[in-house]
């Protein structure tokens, strides 16, 4: 019998729990006078930023930033089409993470109290050793769940000598083997992170998937 060649795709995942919290937090304050919502955000900014030095010193956070005072202003519009006098706002966006999530819990609520304060979300991540790691296992275990496709294609049609031709991450082999649709890397989801009026919450970091999805050509005989 002539090679017959297979083509198979090979995918693997697994669920590895969160080891980092990625908090946004946003400081904004709008008003009729300039200087007036600059002062304010200002001034809560740079006690937020005295709380991040504080949890980073204590070892809770491992890095946060801030971006520069945004000021800006408009003149809006009431329901009846009149154009209302301008409007001035300004904002300061911060973004920390934390490793220890009873501390982020803590200090989100606090934050959450503070008029001009808004929690712009939660994330999940992994350490970059950790990351690295679950990746190169996930990638060995796509390339070995082709092979056993590619094995059993074989024997079902009598064949027992299966060679590896060609493998790849999705979309980077030849036209024909692209199949559409993207492959995810890595997806991470908050349960139960927030309600909008509770003074307090717990956070509920979900484990975060990583994944792997590889294309591969056999040739069998």
């Amino acid at each position: 019998m002539t090679d017959v060649v297979i083509n198979v795709r090979g995918e693997h995942h697994m669920m590895v729990a969160a080891e980092l919290g990625v908090a946004r937090v946003a400081v904004r304050f709008d008003g009729p006078t300039r200087a007036e919502v600059v002062e304010k955000a200002q001034r809560l900014g740079a006690e937020i930023q005295d709380e991040l030095r504080a949890a980073e010193a204590s070892g809770a956070i491992t890095k946060w930033s801030n971006e520069r005072l945004s000021v800006w202003a408009d003149r809006p519009w009431n329901d009846k089409g009149k154009q209302l006098p301008l409007v001035h706002h300004a904002s300061v966006q911060l973004v920390s993470e934390w490793k220890d999530f009873s501390a982020l819990s803590e200090w989100i609520s606090r934050a959450s109290e503070r008029d001009g304060v808004t929690i712009g979300g939660i994330g999940w991540g992994l350490t970059k050793e950790v990351e690295s790691a679950t990746e190169k296992t996930v990638a060995q275990g796509a390339v070995q769940v082709a092979i056993d496709r590619a094995t059993a294609y074989a024997e079902a049609l009598g064949l027992k000598n299966v060679q590896a031709q060609q493998i790849a991450d999705v979309g980077m082999m030849s036209r024909e083997m692209m199949m559409k649709g993207p492959a995810p890397v890595m997806m991470a989801s908050a349960r139960g992170a927030m309600a909008d009026s509770a003074p307090a919450f717990e956070l509920e970091p979900e484990e975060i998937e990583v994944s792997a999805t590889v294309e591969a050509r056999f040739i069998a005989n």
